[in-house]
């Protein structure tokens, strides 16, 4: 089981729309938490189209982790997609509730990854980075962290020295291989081998510019014929299986690396 995060560095290349996509794309059972500081309830605004009420939430989470009551709150908070067996979680209201979530990222970030233990995967929408309030520690203790990217300058510039101080923080604790990309638009103008290369990154995986096709999920657009199979949809799945099977890699490897170490001592 896994807890994967997306987040961007700059301008909005879709995070939210490459979160829930994945949520829906993936094959187990899923949470999804919207945990981006802006309070723009993305998915309720968008994708439900305003027709949930928006009564629950990370608020009530805050609220919890102060009479200790964390681990079991999470379950009374979420709320299923219409249609799908996704677990939500709603964000915050507005942008001026952010300053309530700074106690709580450390101890949620611990409560997700103990998901597993309900056999439950988790998605997090962690928006864009260096605002006040960002959910850092979400970041850091996921088990693939992935900046969401467009593939133009502009983007690119944007996520350099995001890129290079995640790298940092990251392998302070080593846990450099649990950060790459997610290319959205590759080759306009640039290709995943460039972008690895200036970002020192990998690209873990790629989604199709199809605006059209995002609306379904930024707002809840009626599909059109061939939707599910159409390249954004084959896109999602795939990202999912990318992700999974790195996951997966990553924890192989560190379980190999620690029975050698416990050889050695």
């Amino acid at each position: 089981m896994a807890v994967v995060t997306l987040f961007s560095a700059s301008g909005s290349p879709g995070v939210t729309v490459s979160a829930l996509g994945m949520a829906l794309a993936w094959q187990r059972h899923v949470m999804l938490v919207d945990a981006d500081p802006t309070g723009s309830s993305a998915v309720l605004a968008g994708y439900l189209q305003g027709q949930t009420v928006h009564d629950r939430g990370l608020l009530d989470l805050a609220v919890a982790n102060r009479v200790g009551n964390l681990g079991a709150a999470i379950a009374t908070v979420s709320m299923t997609l219409p249609g799908s067996s996704v677990e939500f979680v709603p964000g915050i209201r507005s942008h001026q509730q952010a300053a309530s979530m700074i106690n709580l990222w450390e101890p949620l970030s611990g409560v997700l990854r103990g998901m597993e233990q309900r056999g439950v995967d988790v998605v997090v929408d962690a928006g864009r980075l260096g605002l006040e309030h960002s959910p850092m520690p979400l970041v850091r203790g996921s088990d693939l962290s992935l900046l969401v990217l467009h593939s133009d300058l502009p983007a690119v510039s944007g996520a350099r020295g995001w890129a290079r101080a995640l790298r940092e923080q990251l392998a302070g604790v080593g846990a450099a291989h649990q950060l790459g990309v997610l290319l959205v638009g590759p080759g306009r103008p640039y290709s995943a081998r460039e972008i690895r290369s200036v970002l020192g990154l990998p690209v873990v995986a790629e989604l199709p510019w199809d605006p059209e096709s995002a609306e379904v999920y930024h707002s809840s657009q009626r599909p059109k014929k061939g939707f599910a199979a159409g390249p954004l949809n084959r896109a999602l799945r795939a990202t999912v299986s990318s992700s999974q099977g790195l996951i997966a890699n990553n924890r192989q490897r560190l379980g190999t690396q620690r029975v050698q170490e416990a050889g050695q001592a």
